[in-house]
């Protein structure tokens, strides 16, 4: 981008952060013409000033800060790329209105654990992503436990990394109650140095039990979520988190992120008062931070993110949450079929129906009773997989998952299995419409359907309980109890008929 002749914005949610990356590039472009500007608390207000008149006239290549580049008296000459690091800890309005500044400015959003509005809109193809794999070299992955807070599980944490000469971040994200907490550890360890560092005290004092901790004249580290982004400390490799069930699952990977930072092993300790009183998301994010430790796991971990709290809003401010009056199948079913037509440089027809289905009818209940499935979550979710499943192959997967965690499918699940084996059976034909009563199954067809007329006939022949119903219905007049025979009457009917025409010529 500089050398082409555009200015970059580095945008950094932490003063820390910020000055940590104007370092690196200042080191980076030491040997190139290209000159590189701050904007945070740490600059005088001389220095912002002059940074400022830079980025207006174009004298500034590179500008790194913080919110203030997101003040209207920053005002770019040629703003040509926008690069936002832990583009998690902002919010829709503040990204919006730095792509505002220029409509044709490119922007590069960096993260390990994108929201799940940023992920939603890039697997929905309204942006490109990228992954980066690959960890640097004899980096090992932190290995996460889930514990009830208790003394001796704080002092075994704390001993062992003490014991190979490491230091410990003690999380504790009260700054009103974090005092009495330092008493409490220094009873249980009094081998430790404890020092204190959270975000109300004054930046010098913070500046100091910062660098201390680096020299390692302190080994324990009590403090609030101040050391999420921007620290990097290579011998502190073990965190211990008070209320992990308080965090969000993205906060909950940047802080164990903070340990692990050189070749050893470290540890993360995620405290809670009680692991049965915890709420069901509360459960299931540490159940995710827990299974997900291996390394360039943090974009699985906003998968589940974006399982747990919905994708937000395209168009609107919401960063998470879920479509309901829509529902989250069709509203993403509408945006790929829109963003499929703009591609294709078409105006999205509003009014055309998304996909043709097969309505079916056995005349029983076709569910997963409370007592076979009890969790309302996950019967919801197998309804989802089993409606919108396209071949017997991805019924066959699902039924397989559905038997090994609950069993023999009862009665009414087998009648699922089978309504949803005959619709996806029936659509090649272009069949409607399947209503089967005990006494009498129609089939309706829509206008013109893929069969050979011929093969109808044929097949009105040969059976006597086969008859037409009107142009485009057939009626089956027999005796069939159970809703597993129907179902097998309607297939065997259909399958009687041929390959479907359209099949035919394709083949």
């Amino acid at each position: 981008a500089v050398t082409g002749g555009k200015q970059v914005a580095f945008l950094a949610p932490t003063t820390l952060l910020a000055e940590q990356h104007y370092q690196t590039l200042v080191d980076r472009f030491a040997k190139w013409p290209v000159k590189i500007a701050e904007m945070s608390r740490f600059r005088t207000t001389k220095e912002i000033n002059a940074a400022m008149k830079g980025i207006a006239d174009g004298t500034v290549d590179i500008v790194v800060g913080t919110h203030k580049l997101l003040s209207e008296k920053a005002q770019f000459k040629n703003l040509g790329l926008l690069i936002i690091d832990e583009e998690h800890r902002f919010g829709v309005r503040h990204k919006e209105a730095m792509k505002e500044l220029r409509a044709e400015v490119d922007v590069l959003t960096l993260t390990a654990t994108p929201i799940p509005r940023t992920l939603g809109m890039a697997l929905e193809g309204l942006r490109d992503l990228s992954v980066i794999a690959t960890a640097p070299q004899r980096r090992l992955a932190i290995k996460t436990f889930v514990r009830n807070e208790g003394n001796g599980v704080i002092r075994e944490a704390v001993l062992r990394e003490l014991k190979r000469g490491g230091q410990v971040y003690f999380l504790h994200n009260e700054v009103e109650t974090i005092e009495n907490r330092k008493q409490k550890l220094e009873e249980i360890l009094p081998e430790a140095r404890i020092a204190i560092a959270h975000g109300q005290m004054p930046e010098r004092e913070l500046e100091r039990v910062m660098r201390d901790f680096v020299a390692q004249r302190f080994n324990v580290l009590l403090c609030s979520t101040i050391i999420e982004t921007g620290i990097d400390v290579p011998t502190a490799n073990t965190i211990i988190m008070a209320r992990a069930d308080k965090f969000g699952l993205a906060q909950l990977h940047q802080l164990r992120g903070r340990v692990g930072r050189s070749h050893h092993q470290a540890y993360a300790y995620l405290l809670v008062p009680d692991m049965d009183g915890l709420t069901k998301q509360a459960q299931q994010r540490l159940e995710a931070i827990q299974a997900m430790e291996e390394l360039g796991s943090g974009f699985y971990l906003a998968m589940h993110d974006l399982e747990i709290r919905g994708a937000g809003e395209v168009l609107g401010e919401n960063q998470s949450g879920n479509m309901l009056e829509v529902g989250f199948q069709l509203y993403n079913e509408m945006l790929s079929e829109a963003v499929a037509s703009l591609k294709a440089g078409r105006e999205p027809d509003l009014l055309a129906p998304l996909s043709v289905t097969t309505d079916i009818n056995l005349h029983a209940p076709a569910l997963l009773p409370d007592d076979y499935c009890g969790d309302v979550h996950l019967r919801l979710s197998f309804y989802k997989k089993l409606a919108t499943a396209k071949t017997n192959d991805q019924i066959d997967t699902l039924l397989e998952e559905i038997v090994d965690r609950f069993g023999k499918l009862p009665p009414q699940a087998q009648t699922l299995i089978d309504v949803h084996r005959l619709r996806v059976l029936s659509q090649p034909y272009g069949v409607a419409k399947v209503d089967a009563t005990p006494g009498v199954i129609v089939i309706s067809f829509r206008p013109n359907p893929p069969v050979d007329p011929m093969r109808i006939i044929e097949l009105i022949q040969k059976n006597r309980h086969i008859k037409l119903a009107g142009n485009d219905k057939l009626r089956i007049e027999r005796e069939l109890p159970e809703p597993h025979a129907r179902a097998q009457m309607v297939r065997d009917v259909l399958r009687s008929l041929g390959q479907p025409v359209a099949a035919k010529a394709t083949a």
